[in-house]
């Protein structure tokens, strides 16, 4: 965005301000000394003045990524698979006790709210005060809110912009919707918030609106076909990008054909979705875009996979890895609270989605990490396999909040 165009928002300027400060203290206090030179291994920074090839910023970022993972407990690693939720967007004991006992290294906001960006960001820098210190310095947390727009405009209190439905948006010129999203993601920075759980990528048959609950019914699809899904849901990806913040696509491989909400009934089933699908395009064209995280959906696919929920199918997620060559972080969707996965154990959705292949497992509920986190645990100190799957997750993670400069600073 322009600088003149930044200018019109100095709301926005002090409440960026207020929570850097806010956190550049917390890391006055929290962060201990540096001492002696660079770590052993680190990747050489440009001299000045040398503009940094993409190659090189991704190979120093893998670097900064696998010098962490190194320094890091078993249970500190585990802790940076989940991804939890705030409940009434607060830290509260339990979500506290889950960052500080349980290393749980990325959090969401998970309610809708009305509350200034000034009260957001002090909420967000308190949950940066815990993040813990190590050889390598803080690994700060990802802290992710749904800003969609329209019924899922999560905060819309002063300091941030009142965003349409994607519906809505699905009829601007792309350039400008991505102008727009860059100042969105402004005002995110600025309340501490460093990942957007968007842009959705489903598309919704045309006519069909009304019988799909999930996406159609809440206006949440950019449109009704997948070109012009691709062209705006990039659109806004790459506007939050430029200001900053990842950007999370979703619900791979498309909750556009449903009928039924997995987050309130247990039986959502696609019939007629492929693993060649034109429907599957905007995914394809957000991850060549260059997407940070690819949410998997909780609903069945039984052209894809008749025997298990996308979430825990390594034919599903294999067309990410596989077909798609997706190296980026993979985050699941809700597998606490959703009425989709209630029929397992709680421990055995976390393993069952990063024995498939996943990487980040989202967590609703903050009370049942411990569970999980032990399932998670005993399985690794039983099954090789499984324990390298739980680093390579975790590595993916960490890569990503060195490339959003999270790490090595």
């Amino acid at each position: 965005m322009d600088a003149a165009k930044r200018l019109r928002h100095p709301e926005i300027t002090r409440i960026r301000f207020a929570a850097v400060l806010l956190v550049a203290l917390t890391e006055l206090a929290c962060s201990p000394p540096h001492v002696g030179g660079p770590v052993s291994g680190a990747t050489a920074t440009p001299s000045a003045g040398e503009t940094p090839t993409p190659a090189s910023t991704a190979s120093s970022a893998k670097a900064c990524a696998s010098r962490v993972l190194a320094s890091l407990t078993e249970d500190q690693r585990i802790g940076q698979l989940f991804f939890m939720g705030l409940a009434n967007d607060q830290l509260g004991t339990a979500e506290r006790n889950a960052v500080v006992s349980a290393a749980v290294g990325s959090v969401w906001y998970s309610g809708l709210s009305s509350a200034p960006a000034s009260s957001v960001a002090a909420v967000s820098a308190s949950v940066q005060a815990l993040a813990p210190s190590g050889p390598v310095g803080r690994i700060p947390l990802l802290i992710g809110a749904n800003q969609e727009g329209g019924q899922i405009d999560q905060f819309h209190g002063p300091g941030f912009t009142p965003i349409p439905s994607a519906l809505v948006l699905g009829q601007e010129a792309p350039n400008r919707l991505e102008t727009e999203a860059a100042n969105w993601g402004d005002q995110l920075m600025a309340a501490g918030i460093n990942l957007e759980v968007a842009p959705v990528m489903d598309t919704v048959p045309p006519g069909t609106d009304v019988r799909n609950a999930p996406i159609g019914a809440l206006e949440r699809e950019f449109g009704h076909d997948p070109a012009s899904v691709s062209a705006h849901g990039i659109a806004v990806m790459k506007g939050m990008q430029s200001a900053g913040e990842a950007a999370v696509i979703k619900h791979f491989p498309g909750l556009g054909r449903v009928t039924v909400n997995t987050d309130f009934g247990a039986s959502a089933v696609d019939r007629q979705t492929t693993g060649n699908d034109p429907y599957l395009q905007p995914f394809a064209d957000a991850i060549r875009a260059g997407a940070d995280m690819v949410m998997v959906s909780t609903a069945l696919y039984t052209q894809i996979d008749a025997q298990r929920l996308a979430a825990f199918s390594p034919v599903v997620i294999g067309l990410l890895r596989d077909r798609y060559k997706f190296e980026g972080v993979i985050v699941s969707d809700d597998l606490g609270a959703a009425v989709a996965v209630q029929y397992l154990p709680p421990g055995q959705r976390a393993t069952d989605f990063i024995a498939a292949g996943g990487d980040l497992v989202t967590v609703k509920d903050a009370r049942l990490i411990t569970s999980m986190a032990s399932a998670v645990r005993a399985r690794a100190q039983t099954d090789p396999a499984f324990r390298q799957r739980v680093d390579d997750a975790a590595l993916h993670v960490l890569d990503l909040k060195s490339r959003h400069h999270l790490l090595c600073t």
